[in-house]
């Protein structure tokens, strides 16, 4: 399990673990009242934002039987409990009679790359079970008319990510390029997209992780001050 100041994840039946990249988009994602996490896993983002936004009701879509059973289980041992729901569904198949201020995902990613064998975790990477046009397929759909969809993604995938995006009518308007440490290139990026029709002028920064001597750096200590225990 990993624990949280506020509440506890347990991963066990879970392909993907707690790992930086969720941690930072739940941090870093912008909210409103009504949120989505599309491809919850644990329930950890869901649970972030539902402690940053405590107004928020937040809907989240998991296709994984056993990592929706177990983020059901997450949720219900916080005080969130009764603002947080689990659909055990692909978001292909998701309803779109609600439109969402705020839409987050930290999806299936990887393209081209070699399939792992085990199937449960080809699902939580691998981006054949949801391909980037249908995610945005289903953004687009639920998204409300200015709300905004933030996801995090590895250096590799972003261009490929950005261009069906665009495809889809949605428009970035915040990019985030984040280093591990000072010396590296930016491995991942957070990013948000609008409907193009919002046309908002684009918010770009790049961070850092860590400092020279491995140390959170300020930026990211500042960022998850309100999760981590240490």
């Amino acid at each position: 399990m990993f624990a949280f100041k506020k509440f506890v994840i347990h991963q066990d039946r879970c392909a993907m673990k707690v790992g930086t990249d969720g941690v930072l988009l739940g941090a870093w994602a912008n909210g409103g009242s009504r949120i989505l996490d599309i491809g919850t896993g644990t329930g950890l983002i869901a649970l972030m934002m539902a402690q940053r936004f405590a107004y928020a009701t937040i809907d989240a879509v998991e296709i994984d039987a056993e990592a929706a059973a177990q983020a059901r289980e997450n949720v219900a041992a916080t005080a969130y409990a009764d603002r947080i729901s689990i659909a055990e569904t692909a978001i292909q198949l998701y309803p779109t009679h609600h439109k969402y201020d705020a839409i987050v995902s930290n999806p299936p990613f990887f393209i081209d790359s070699l399939i792992n064998p085990n199937a449960q975790r080809t699902t939580a990477r691998h981006a054949c079970a949801l391909k980037y046009c249908e995610l945005f397929a289903a953004v687009k759909a639920l998204l409300d008319s200015d709300g905004e969809f933030s996801a995090i993604i590895p250096t590799e995938c972003l261009q490929a990510f950005i261009a069906e995006a665009y495809k889809a009518g949605l428009a970035m308007s915040r990019q985030c390029a984040v280093r591990t440490t000072p010396r590296k290139q930016p491995k991942r990026h957070l990013v948000a997209f609008r409907h193009a029709y919002c046309r908002c002028e684009r918010e770009m920064e790049e961070v850092c992780l860590q400092e020279a001597d491995g140390s959170r750096s300020e930026w990211y200590a500042n960022l998850t001050a309100d999760f981590y225990i240490k």
